[in-house]
């Protein structure tokens, strides 16, 4: 090993500092000094030249009033000797632990440390570097919901790299394959020694628990917009993460004190008619919406109560693709609401992105009028109240059923909001033409 570390530096000392010290001790470097607060590296020809620096420096020369230390630099983990095992259960017969620790090599000392805990702790001396290290690396095992994994590991896996150069561990994730309906949990796997995996699971923490605030904070910022609706149970949240409605705010934000009469077309109770929606996807995303034999639709299919199917491609080069779902209101809200996360967690856009996809639905031509407003006012307040693009195309042939296209562009809340409030004035126009046939009564017969 021909690489040094030298410690015990003072904060001012310098790569020229270094440089004057080997040169005076007639010491070549290979490279450049790598100078940090308090201790530096550097690379010998060989060997041979990094034990002569070690003999003729460390602790002989010094540097700013304080004596050099240089060594052999090796990873951490292999100058460890000793060990710290914990959560020893009180009825483990020592000669069991015993035989646990000299498979990885020749034990030294075994000493147990008092504890105030039932559990015992032990510190556990090797007789050299590697069969200690061999012995701490562990596996530590966290379950998280699979809503929160897609960010966890991030664009390209960077976050994921990041947080394994960071902590010094290393990392991986159960495949999507072993998700069922009822198990939409994934295992991460930190592998390391006790304090290495400590800290990498605090950073894997605070990664999912960021996630989890984000999507609160923006399932709490919507919640509002539609009252009525149960969020704990569409399945969008993992099911023991005990969401919160939203705490503040004037009252009309808070749940559950709705009349189920006073908005006919956001409460999903109250309005059970079947809805089409054609959302478009990513072309690149088909298959992972789609999974592997089909499952994941299948699954998703019958967690939401809805019918998805996937249009063949307009063309070769297609970049989207058109997913036909057919359901009541609720089931449109799970089915759309896992498609935009599945999206998300598959990191087909940016970790920092939000995911906007675009929406159409159809309407009676009559109706849409009504949509767009006077002057384009109902449509301009429509896109005020949701943040989302609603464009009603000019000029547009009705089809065979005579309806026309709604064009809703935007993150998931968006086009839900701006869905529910059409269906609201669909239902609104509908409820106007029963009431107005009503008053018009049948018919009368002309007298000759």
């Amino acid at each position: 090993m021909n690489k040094l570390y030298i410690g015990n530096l003072s904060d001012h000392a310098g790569p020229a500092d270094l440089e004057s010290v080997f040169k005076d001790a007639k010491i070549p470097v290979a490279g450049p000094f790598l100078v940090k607060t308090g201790y530096a590296f550097v690379d010998c020809p060989d060997e041979g030249w990094a034990l002569k620096a070690i003999e003729a420096l460390s602790g002989k020369m010094e540097l700013h009033g304080k004596p050099m230390e240089v060594e052999h630099s090796v990873p951490k983990r292999q100058r460890i000797r000793k060990l710290q095992i914990r959560n020893i259960p009180p009825h483990l017969q020592w000669e069991v632990l015993d035989s646990l620790l000299v498979q990885y090599g020749v034990v030294e000392s075994c000493e147990q440390v008092n504890t105030d805990s039932e559990t015992a702790v032990v510190n556990v001396t090797y007789s050299s570097k590697d069969q200690a290290r061999h012995t701490e690396e562990i596996p530590l095992k966290i379950l998280a919901h699979n809503n929160f994994v897609g960010r966890l590991i991030g664009k390209e896996g960077r976050n994921l790299k990041k947080i394994e150069q960071d902590t010094d561990t290393k990392i991986t994730i159960s495949p999507l394959q072993e998700l069922t309906l009822y198990n939409p949990e994934r295992t991460i796997t930190v592998k390391g020694n006790v304090e290495t995996c400590a800290k990498a699971e605090e950073e894997i923490m605070k990664k999912i628990r960021e996630s989890y605030e984000n999507d609160i904070a923006s399932m709490n910022l919507q919640a509002h917009l539609i009252p009525g609706l149960n969020l704990n149970a569409l399945g969008l949240f993992p099911p023991t993460s005990g969401m919160p409605p939203p705490t503040s705010g004037p009252p009309s934000t808070m749940t559950p004190p709705y009349p189920q009469h006073s908005c006919p077309g956001f409460l999903f109770l109250q309005q059970s008619e079947t809805e089409t929606v054609h959302l478009f996807i990513p072309a690149l995303s088909v298959g992972a919406i789609i999974g592997k034999q089909g499952q994941h639709i299948k699954q998703l299919s019958r967690f939401a109560g809805a019918s998805i199917k996937i249009a063949p491609a307009e063309a070769p080069d297609a970049k989207v693709r058109m997913v036909i779902i057919t359901g009541p209101p609720e089931a449109q809200f799970k089915a759309q609401g896992r498609i935009y996360g599945k999206i998300k967690e598959e990191n087909f856009v940016s970790p920092k992105e939000e995911v906007k996809l675009e929406a159409h639905i159809r309407v009676p031509s009559f109706a849409a009028g009504r949509v767009i407003g006077k002057g384009g006012k109902t449509v301009n307040e429509l896109q005020n109240l949701s943040s989302a693009e609603v464009v009603v195309p000019r000029d547009q042939t009705p089809d065979e059923n005579d309806q026309v296209v709604v064009k809703i562009t935007g993150h998931f809340y968006a086009c839900q909001v701006a869905q529910r409030k059409i269906q609201e004035i669909l239902t609104q126009v509908k409820q106007h033409q029963q009431q107005k046939a009503l008053q018009s009564g049948p018919p009368q017969s002309r007298r000759k």
